[in-house]
């Protein structure tokens, strides 16, 4: 256990040192986007279907991207081998298994959602920078995984918690456990599917992003005109 620690804290060190050390007006001064081809296409869409899927559960993708890396299923950017390393299986199983328990506990899967903003962008950003081996330079991954995998990951997000948000007062928060379980079955699927036909999962995600984007633009359209004060003669 005291190795675990002690190869974690490493990692971090090394990376927040990168941090630091790095001249990060020069580098980014000198940031050039890849060329666009097939392969990079293919590879955003491998972001955008796992970032989609960090939407439902934070930790499952990235487990499921470790041990795509160790059995050497997917490519990954050399900055982002560590992901296939025992260190952060390790992290990474013990945190989905957490994550899937705590989110069927009520008042502790609200706790959760609330965390999950912050947390979801975050690993669908990590995941969508990962898998763009096609892009040789990792400040750009990273730069185009927050452009691609942040968005991703908050669509299902909030459906997710605008959905228990109404649901919940409405069965005495009786309907999150099995909202919950729902949502592992399809976590999984979406994993599954993100790595075998990243374009479809891709296709299915934006088109339901366009779904919830009218359908939210909606809500408030119609919540700022019953706001509005009545016009009398």
């Amino acid at each position: 256990m005291s190795d675990f620690f002690s190869s974690l804290q490493a990692g971090l060190a090394g990376f927040v040192g990168t941090l630091r050390n790095t001249d990060w007006s020069t580098r980014l001064s000198s940031l050039e986007l890849p060329a666009l081809s097939v392969d990079l296409l293919q590879s955003i869409a491998l972001g955008i279907a796992l970032a989609a899927c960090a939407g439902l559960r934070a930790w499952l993708p990235l487990f499921a991207v470790g041990l795509s890396v160790r059995f050497g299923v997917l490519p990954l950017g050399d900055s982002f081998q560590f992901l296939g390393s025992n260190t952060a299986l390790t992290v990474f199983v013990l945190a989905t298994l957490l994550e899937v328990i705590a989110d069927k506990i009520p008042v502790v899967d609200h706790a959760l959602d609330a965390l999950s903003t912050v947390l979801k962008p975050l690993a669908g950003m990590l995941l969508a920078a990962s898998v763009l081996w096609t892009v040789d330079d990792p400040i750009v991954a990273l730069a185009l995984g927050v452009m691609v995998g942040a968005p991703a990951s908050l669509v299902p997000h909030t459906a997710k918690a605008t959905m228990r948000g109404v649901l919940s007062p409405l069965t005495a928060g009786l309907a999150s456990p099995v909202l919950s379980v729902l949502e592992d079955i399809l976590a999984f699927g979406l994993v599954a599917l993100a790595i075998l036909t990243p374009l479809v999962v891709a296709a299915g995600f934006l088109l339901f992003a366009l779904v919830t984007g009218r359908f939210f633009r909606k809500r408030m359209k119609n919540r700022a005109s019953r706001s509005l004060p009545a016009v009398t003669a």
